[in-house]
């Protein structure tokens, strides 16, 4: 699936997906994918994106996840933001959260 692969975290059961809707885990991949910060403050945005992966069981590499963080941002945001190199997401929305108070 390109920049946007992720698998899903092992400890869920077979017994605990049937339970279900078919399109429940479909529905929520594309929520993650369109997720963009929009009116939202980027706390608020973060935890949509936390609370998104928690629920659809994604498990994805750190970098794919600043990647989506940053891709949803804001533009005016996120061009402040990229111009550094971050290690963590939580430095990256700690930058943003303050780029976001200085607009």
């Amino acid at each position: 699936m390109g920049s946007d692969s992720f698998r899903l975290g092992g400890d869920e059961s077979l017994n605990e997906r049937r339970f279900m809707p078919n399109n429940y885990y479909r529905d929520l991949y594309l929520k993650l994918q369109g997720l963009n910060q929009g009116y939202k403050t980027v706390d608020e945005y973060h935890k949509e994106i936390e609370i998104t992966m928690i629920r659809a069981n994604v498990v994805e590499d750190r970098e794919a996840t600043m990647a989506r963080f940053l891709n949803g941002l804001n533009r005016d945001i996120a061009n402040v933001v990229e111009l550094q190199h971050y290690v963590e997401l939580e430095d990256m929305v700690h930058m943003a959260t303050k780029v976001e108070r200085q607009l």
